[in-house]
């Protein structure tokens, strides 16, 4: 099944009997932090947030009368920009109004729009290709949440690209070295995190399929039953956190994600009267209706010592 750019009766058949959506539509990021509903608006293709530390503890060794050591810290600024998300769908006014006509046409006759089989489910193609079109946007967004490269370029013949999460996460990184993943891993990781210091807000461990099961062989134990038996761990408790788990599609089969999401929101750029994320007719030529889907998005990730990963793991 292939995208097609026409949106004739030729390109677009009807069929009868019930409709089954083969690709999975689930986003457990982007719905935790938000969805493509919530987030927080920006009026710029950049935005910013802070960092700042703090001085070591020590204990002071001060004189009586002494001036105090003046010493100030210096705030860190990161930034992150959003992305554009652009899908468009044309429809025929032939085939808006071919609700009834089953097949594609052409040489062999159209049947009858009743069938013993069933009846044609899509009545409005429109609608049909736009909830397809917003999933499709959803998954992207997810996918550009979790994996995205940065580009923030000069001109427009550049794309730019919002950061992902695991990009972004550069300072506690464990390296499995081509390793399955072990407990012992585990506790590298949220021990390097919690000294470099992660506060463990709300920790959340994000997994592909393989990790996943591992996970589960890792912290599970047999349930007592003698006509029961499986795993599926949804939340670990370790001495740093209780962290739940997350089965996201969307993850590298080979990386282990700790997120702690307290920190994390989609930003979407607001276009004045439109919203941040909309539908709307294009122009167009012909007997033909082009519409399209558009809206700017990037992801706020917070401070980047507050997350970790394990990359490198073995996905068999």
């Amino acid at each position: 099944m292939a995208a097609i750019t026409d949106g004739l009766t030729f390109d677009l058949p009807n069929h009868v009997g019930e409709l089954f959506y083969l690709t999975p539509s689930e986003t457990p990021f982007l719905s935790m932090i938000g969805g493509m509903t919530g987030g927080v608006p920006c009026d710029a293709k950049e935005f910013t947030f802070q960092t700042v530390d703090n001085a070591a503890a020590a204990q002071p060794a001060i004189l009586e009368g002494d001036d105090p050591v003046y010493a100030e810290r210096v705030r860190s600024q990161l930034k992150n920009v959003t992305q554009i998300f652009q899908y468009g769908w044309r429809v025929s006014y032939t085939k808006l109004g071919a609700k009834g006509q089953l097949g594609s046409g052409g040489a062999s006759p159209a049947i009858s729009s009743v069938s013993i089989l069933g009846n044609q489910p899509v009545q409005n193609e429109l609608a049909f290709q736009q909830r397809l079109k917003v999933e499709r946007a959803a998954r992207d967004m997810e996918y550009s949440f979790l994996q995205g490269t940065f580009a923030d370029p000069n001109d427009n013949t550049t794309a730019r690209k919002t950061r992902g999460i695991l990009t972004a996460t550069t300072t506690n990184v464990v390296n499995a070295s081509s390793a399955p993943l072990t407990k012992a891993r585990v506790d590298s990781l949220l021990k390097t995190m919690y000294d470099n210091g992660a506060p463990f807000r709300n920790p959340v461990i994000f997994v592909n399929a393989w990790q996943k099961m591992k996970l589960s062989e890792i912290y599970g134990y047999a349930p007592e039953s003698r006509n029961v038996g499986g795993l599926n761990i949804n939340q670990i408790e370790t001495d740093f956190a209780a962290l739940g788990v997350v089965l996201d599609r969307h993850m590298p089969a080979a990386q282990f994600g700790v997120f702690d999401l307290s920190v994390c929101v989609p930003r979407f750029m607001t276009v004045p009267m439109k919203g941040h994320f909309f539908s709307e007719e294009v122009a167009h030529t012909g007997a033909s209706v082009n519409f399209q889907i558009y809206g700017e998005a990037g992801l706020e990730h917070g401070p980047e010592i507050w997350h970790g990963k394990i990359t490198n793991l073995t996905t068999s």
